[in-house]
């Protein structure tokens, strides 16, 4: 293990555990440079170039902020609350390395609010640096909305500029003008640990793990039909089968893998066999990597009505801003539910592909992208299963129970809810 070597289920490694795991955190004059040889790239679901980023933020006008955003928002996903509640010395590790880099002063560190382990660890790890004189810079935590889409980047920004945590559509890239119009070095927990990983070994120690295209390791977060549910740190390249015995191996049989996130791809159990955890495996599958969830979903369950459980939940999850949103979701959890009781049968199908296809690339962010993208590959994977409710409206001898965890909605009150 990398990211989470040393680490322990019930605590936080200490300063001094810490840096007896990894060691002092050393000074590197071209830590960009190295980034880029490491191949390095977001971990929350975009992958785009780090060290692209860095350079954007390095070379923008005015004094550049590092935002680390630590709000998970997948309800299912737990890797970067893992980060921050077992190893959050190498994440401020990361944050302090990516500011020296960029010539920032100022580090956030973005939480949802209701994620209280996560926050009073990354609390108490900074008092512990603070005692040891580490560090020029001062990170404070922020705390925003137990928002599905308040996690999104620009939600992020939007919050710590003074406004709601909503996405927001502005024409300027955060790396050039975020946080205050400063530019903006915002990524996931995870991503700011692999810094710190980078300048302490380099990026051909980095590339000695994962693929020549995809180096590196990640944390996937494993639910469902699993012995050992949580979260792994596997190499990026992994085989899916891999993956699941990380966790202990299946409880039961298995039907479907939902692959990402909520927003994400059902795959289904025949084709995950032969497939490997990184984007490159997974791309030509129609499957988005995401988040890195994998959620084993078991046969005797019924997948449409699992679907139509996180459809309903994304649509009510939006900001409440976009049409896509306000009105292309619930349409779509509409059709979903169509599909789900018989009603309709072929024509419920078409309408939800049409919808599917106008929501798509058109809001402030890309939440109804991935609303879509779950709800056509249901269709895509489990035609049999649409076949068994057009005839009967349920899938006889499978149980409608949910599996994948869901949390209580949080309903928007205008933009004073998201504050």
């Amino acid at each position: 293990m990398r990211l989470l070597a040393g680490t322990r289920a019930d605590r936080a490694l200490s300063l001094a555990e810490h840096l007896q795991v990894h060691g002092p955190l050393p000074r590197v004059a071209d830590l960009i440079d190295s980034v880029s040889g490491s191949g390095l790239t977001g971990r929350g679901g975009a992958a785009f170039p780090l060290a692209a980023k860095m350079r954007t933020v390095a070379a923008a006008t005015g004094r550049p902020v590092v935002v680390v955003n630590a709000a998970e928002s997948e309800p299912a996903s737990e890797k970067d609350a893992c980060l921050a509640e077992r190893a959050p010395q190498l994440v401020l590790d990361g944050a302090e390395a990516a500011a020296q880099a960029v010539g920032a002063r100022d580090v956030v560190l973005w939480v949802h609010r209701g994620a209280i382990a996560a926050r009073e660890s990354l609390a108490t790890a900074l008092a512990e640096r603070r005692a040891a004189g580490l560090g020029p810079r001062r990170p404070r935590v922020v705390g925003g909305p137990d928002r599905y889409v308040a996690g999104e980047a620009s939600a992020v920004v939007h919050h710590l500029n003074g406004g709601p945590a909503l996405p927001t559509m502005s024409p300027h890239r955060t790396a050039e003008r975020g946080v205050r119009g400063r530019p903006t070095l915002l990524a996931n927990a995870e991503t700011f640990a692999h810094v710190a990983l980078v300048a302490r070994h380099g990026p051909d120690w980095f590339r000695s793990a994962g693929t020549a295209d995809e180096p590196g390791t990640m944390l996937a977060t494993v639910r469902g039909a699993v012995r050992r549910p949580g979260v792994v740190e596997v190499e990026v390249g992994t085989p899916l089968v891999d993956v699941l015995q990380r966790a202990g191996g299946a409880t039961e049989a298995l039907s479907a893998l939902l692959l990402g996130g909520y927003g994400g791809t059902w795959l289904s159990h025949e084709a995950a066999r032969s497939a490997r955890l990184s984007r490159a495996d997974l791309g030509p599958l129609g499957v988005d990597l995401g988040v890195g969830l994998v959620l084993a979903f078991p046969a005797t369950r019924c997948p449409l009505a699992e679907t139509e459980r996180l459809v309903g939940w994304l649509a009510a999850e939006s900001a409440g801003q976009c049409g896509p949103c306000v009105n292309g979701l619930p349409a779509l959890a509409a059709d979903v539910t169509a599909l789900v009781t018989g009603r309709e049968g072929p024509a419920a199908l078409a309408r939800l592909r049409r919808r599917a296809d106008l929501v798509s690339g058109r809001g402030a962010c890309h939440h109804p992208d991935g609303t879509a993208r779950l709800a056509l590959s249901a269709v895509r994977v489990f035609d049999e299963h649409l076949a068994a409710h057009a005839r009967a409206g349920r899938c006889p001898d499978l149980a409608a129970s949910p599996v994948a965890p869901l949390p209580p909605h949080h309903p928007v009150a205008g933009a004073e809810g998201w504050r």
